[in-house]
């Protein structure tokens, strides 16, 4: 065994030992127990947030120069990859960081494995063909990051989405209480972290514009940059209208908690509907033929060992 190929195995398995560590890692959440330490006190709510880890600043101050190759020189503050950013919830100023040094890595890295791999295989390419493939790669590994932020982003709207008309419930028993708007959204921003962190936090964000000096539409309209949800957008639409026009914020706030409470029922049956149509290729594909093989398979030997032969013999 030469030296590139002890490398190579060396790449591999240090590859696998890291996916290995982060499906652990997403594998050992324990929703009961997280929300019995906030119930506690152990863990930090919406009133504080964990700094940093380490070796998270150690990374950013390693990979720096690395992400300033594809880092925009200017002007990418206020772009919509910023509100992106806001999307999916990575506000520190190591996010764009990190974000770009994925991009440069991966755009190098997946190319080279595949030079590795055909120059430890012994692989014959034609140049054009080989060319081509290094390049596919290297577009693969550039927009990577960019899909798994808009995973990330699709998940993050849709627990927000899914938690909201709770929250909007308990807004209404709050202002019909005699709260106002502010303290209806400052208590339901603490009581909504048990239930979705997510919600929470924005929630508290609110609460702390509000504590700055900001105004209640200023405050409003930043939730709805946030979070990116268009149901947001249109409650804070409905709520500068509401209090313009000095209408009763809770039948509004009710109204719309119906109409989102329907939507989701909606959707939720839209997503039991599919499930048909989405069971239907794994059964084609994958049960079928082996319950084929199970029940037709004797008959078949049997056939071929008795039959033909008889046949044959005739």
């Amino acid at each position: 065994m030469n030296t590139i190929q002890i490398i190579y195995l060396v790449l591999i398995f240090v590859t696998v030992f890291v996916v290995a560590l982060v499906i652990l890692a997403q594998l050992n959440t324990r929703p009961l127990q997280a929300r019995l330490q906030l119930l506690k006190g152990d863990a930090k709510g919406p009133q504080g947030a964990a700094d940093e880890p380490a070796w998270v600043s150690r990374i950013i101050e390693l990979t720096g120069p690395i992400a300033k190759l594809s880092l925009p020189k200017e002007g990418w503050e206020e772009s919509q990859l910023r509100i992106r950013f806001m999307n999916a919830g990575y506000r520190s100023n190591s996010a764009p960081i990190l974000f770009f040094t994925a991009k440069t890595l991966l755009t190098v890295a997946i190319p080279g494995l595949f030079a590795l791999y055909t120059m430890i295989s012994g692989t014959s390419i034609q140049p054009n063909n080989f060319l081509m493939i290094m390049v596919g790669l290297a577009a693969f590994g550039y927009f990577l990051p960019n899909a798994f932020l808009a995973r990330r982003i699709a998940y993050r709207k849709r627990e927000i989405f899914e938690s909201f008309p709770d929250a909007l419930d308990l807004i209404i028993v709050c202002v019909e209480a005699g709260l106002g708007l502010d303290a209806a959204l400052a208590r339901v921003g603490e009581e909504m972290h048990m239930r979705s962190p997510i919600l929470g936090e924005e929630l508290h964000l609110i609460n702390l514009e509000l504590r700055a000096g900001s105004s209640r539409e200023r405050a409003l309209r930043n939730l709805a940059l946030r979070t990116g949800v268009e149901d947001i957008d249109t409650l804070v639409a409905m709520l500068v209208q509401s209090d313009r026009f000095g209408t009763s914020v809770a039948d509004a706030l009710r109204v719309h908690a119906d109409s989102l409470r329907t939507k989701r029922r909606l959707r939720a049956e839209e997503a039991a509907a599919k499930i048909a149509l989405k069971l239907l290729f794994p059964l084609i594909f994958f049960i079928f033929p082996s319950m084929l093989l199970v029940l037709l398979g004797p008959a078949f030997i049997s056939i071929h060992n008795i039959l033909l032969p008889t046949l044959a013999g005739q």
